[in-house]
């Protein structure tokens, strides 16, 4: 047997703010980064093009040696993840492991929540595919659930304008419109990745008796469980606590961008599928 990284994947930067804080929690882990910058956004491609594209970089990451990959993906989970595991794994890859964001996170936002109501801001995809009103509604049917896409977040991030006026605009534009799907709501999920680096404005905007959730944490703390409760799987994962990033894209452009996701300088390398 073979120790290998953890692999991490997201169609951008977005997954690095959960990288960020599974090193937190797992710092002697060993992790292997892979952002497909070249076909980024998801959030708008269909299902099935989201598929393939998640498909071949689970591959690419297992042939890098990954015995466990998580999708730290909102899009690429609502879209691609149940497939993967359910048909693909079987033939490919048996032995290896593949997670996503949205489960741990709906197990949470339920206990959360006193009213009973609760709201979702994430891409188009992830609010068309419904996959956070199934996942909550599996873990308590009771709860209301109101979802609101919000188009502009990750362009506006990725093009470093979240102190433009732009920014601030559609940041309050998004959340008045979920919040008035209902006052009761008191729990809002921040479901895509990139939503933390907006985590100011959104508390601006948004009433103090609101919980706002991100998922890095949650993430992080559901993969440490995941791994007591999968000792065969954690044997696997080398720990020297090291991290390596690779892109589809200009390995200078993610680099540069990379710094207000993950706070430190890093170097990428550029691979292909």
């Amino acid at each position: 047997m073979t120790m290998a990284p953890i692999g991490v994947f997201d169609s951008g930067y977005g997954g690095l703010t959960v990288l960020k804080s599974l090193k937190d929690k797992l710092p002697l882990h060993d992790f292997l980064y892979l952002g497909d910058n070249a076909r980024t956004p998801y959030g708008s491609r269909s299902f099935q093009t989201i598929y393939e594209y998640t498909l071949e970089a689970v591959k690419f990451l297992f042939d890098q040696g990954c015995h466990l990959v998580v999708l730290a993906c909102n899009t690429a989970s609502a879209k691609a993840l149940r497939t993967i595991q359910q048909n693909d794994l079987p033939k490919i890859a048996p032995n290896k492991r593949v997670l996503g964001v949205i489960r741990p996170t709906a197990e949470i936002i339920g206990q959360i929540t006193k009213s009973g109501q609760v709201g979702i801001l994430g891409t188009l995809g992830t609010v068309k595919s419904d996959s956070y009103v199934i996942e909550i509604k599996k873990q308590d049917a009771s709860i209301k659930v109101y979802q609101q896409a919000c188009p502009l977040w990750v362009p506006l991030v990725e093009a470093g304008e979240i102190d433009g006026k732009g920014c601030n605009y559609y940041v309050k534009k998004y959340l008045d419109e979920l919040l008035t799907k209902s006052d009761e709501i008191d729990t809002i999920l921040l479901a895509c990745t990139h939503y933390p680096l907006l985590d100011r404005l959104i508390r601006k905007h948004t009433p103090e008796r609101i919980n706002i959730l991100s998922q890095g944490p949650i993430i992080a703390t559901s993969l440490e469980e995941y791994l007591i409760r999968h000792p065969e799987i954690e044997k696997k994962c080398s720990k020297s606590s090291q991290i390596n990033f690779l892109t589809t894209d200009d390995p200078s452009i993610f680099d540069n961008q990379a710094v207000q996701f993950f706070d430190i300088n890093i170097s990428s390398q550029q691979v292909h599928f």
